[in-house]
């Protein structure tokens, strides 16, 4: 895509039938040639119209031109225009919290086409030293490479600044903070058999007059005993358990979003039916007795919400 351009500020002349003309000739964004005809009586008449034609063309270019704005405007924009649209709304509300919380603080107020190498590995690297998690900081740089690569893609800069500014290497990024960089195998934490016993008991905790202390409880070792997230739990329906074959099959979630009218954040919170995260996610899951337990346990509590119709 070209920019648009004037090619000439506009000549005047008289037609033969003794009335002023002029033509204004620019280059589109396709880059083809095109003029912009003016008439009026008086020569005075015709160049006033060219003028202002040209300045107003001026101003448009300057406005339009992505180079010249605020980094924080610009990838504003490029958010609800070209982001918003094509993913969920989860994942858009992570990639504006992204935004908003580790780019433009730092860079928002920088002008796009003059954002360097060195301005990217700056941001990382005060992230890094703040004690970001490596996986908080990979999302900025992934979010940084999406935005300058449709601005290279649409010739809108001459330059990718991501080039030459590679995502620090994860053992390096650990070592930084003074941290082991282990196996994933080796940071996860599991319960010891005595801890499950405590939780368990904590779940089911009554107050003095017999009363639960937490509402349907037995959702905790729902979860607990088939590894469900919170939103697939909240997602489930009773059509969805099968008791006969201690199945429970995985097919919707429960996430809260940020409140929006169109692409634009208001004021709250709201809660959202909708796929899960991954098509490896729709799964079923095998019941074991206790499980059985606390599903019937939520059935009596009306836990888990009918088909409809």
């Amino acid at each position: 895509m070209a920019q648009r351009k004037l090619l000439t500020n506009g000549s005047a002349f008289v037609r033969t039938d003794g009335r002023w003309a002029g033509v204004v000739w620019y280059m589109d964004e396709r880059g083809e040639r095109k003029r912009k005809s003016f008439s009026g009586t008086t020569k005075a008449e015709v160049n006033k119209k060219m003028t202002d034609y040209v300045a107003a063309f001026d101003k448009m270019i300057v406005e339009s031109d992505e180079s010249k704005k605020s980094l924080e405007e610009s990838m504003s924009n490029w958010l609800k225009v070209f982001k918003f649209p094509s993913i969920e709304r989860g994942s858009y509300d992570r990639l504006e919290c992204t935004a908003k919380h580790q780019i433009y603080p730092i860079l928002g107020g920088k002008v796009v086409g003059d954002v360097t190498s060195a301005d990217i590995r700056k941001l990382l690297n005060h992230w890094m030293n703040e004690g970001y998690a490596y996986t908080t900081v990979k999302k900025v740089y992934n979010l940084l490479t999406d935005y300058f690569r449709y601005l290279t893609q649409q010739e809108l800069i001459p330059k990718n600044p991501m080039t030459a500014a590679p995502m620090i290497k994860k053992a390096n990024f650990l070592a930084a903070q003074g941290k082991e960089n282990r196996p994933t195998s080796e940071t996860v934490t599991t319960f010891t058999p005595e801890e499950i016993e405590r939780f368990k008991a904590e779940a089911y905790r009554t107050w003095s007059n017999g009363e639960r202390i937490y509402q349907q409880a037995a959702a905790y070792t729902l979860m607990f005993n088939t590894g469900l997230r919170t939103g697939e739990a909240l997602g489930l329906l009773n059509s969805d358990i099968d008791l006969d074959h201690r199945v429970l099959h995985l097919q919707r979630g429960v996430k809260e979003v940020s409140r929006r009218d169109g692409a634009e954040s208001t004021s709250g919170r709201e809660v959202k039916v909708g796929k899960l995260k991954s098509a490896s996610s729709k799964r079923d899951v095998p019941l074991n007795q206790a499980t059985i337990d606390a599903i019937l346990d939520l059935r009596a509590e009306r836990y888990f919400g009918e088909d409809t119709p």
